[in-house]
């Protein structure tokens, strides 16, 4: 009445085989988040030390580095040398919110010296001079 299967399921497993392609724990997963949002706020950090060189902003770009190259197993994170173009106050955002990111990534994988890092540069880049006010239309 009704032919038999001859082949397996496609939507079987094997359980216990290897599979085809390499898995990473959810600890590597994050540590690749975490240095991909240091490397992008290093990134933004060198275009403001473009902009207005600091000691500050020196300061922060190294221990970025650091942190990136830590996570990276030694690897050091690539750096070009920005041209000195755009507003600080964009710059800012930008790296307040990568700082942000990169904060909850390291809260969630419990890394204290990123997480640290993290907020500080979240506190520098909050407190850097904006540019001019947008004046508010509300009497």
């Amino acid at each position: 009445m009704y032919e038999p299967i001859r082949t397996k399921s496609v939507h079987s497993t094997r359980a216990g085989t290897p599979s085809d392609f390499p898995h990473r724990s959810r600890e590597e997963e994050l540590d690749i988040q975490l240095a991909g949002h240091l490397a992008a706020l290093l990134a933004v950090t060198d275009e403001l030390r473009a902009l207005a060189p600091s000691g500050d902003l020196d300061t922060a770009a190294e221990r970025l580095a650091g942190e990136v190259t830590r996570l990276r197993g030694g690897r050091t994170p690539l750096r070009a040398a920005p041209a000195a173009a755009g507003a600080p106050e964009d710059l800012h955002r930008r790296a307040h919110a990568l700082a942000g990111r990169a904060l909850v990534v390291a809260a969630s994988r419990a890394d204290t010296a990123a997480a640290i890092l993290a907020a500080e540069r979240m506190d520098a880049h909050t407190a850097a001079p904006a540019g001019p006010k947008e004046l508010s239309t509300a009497h």
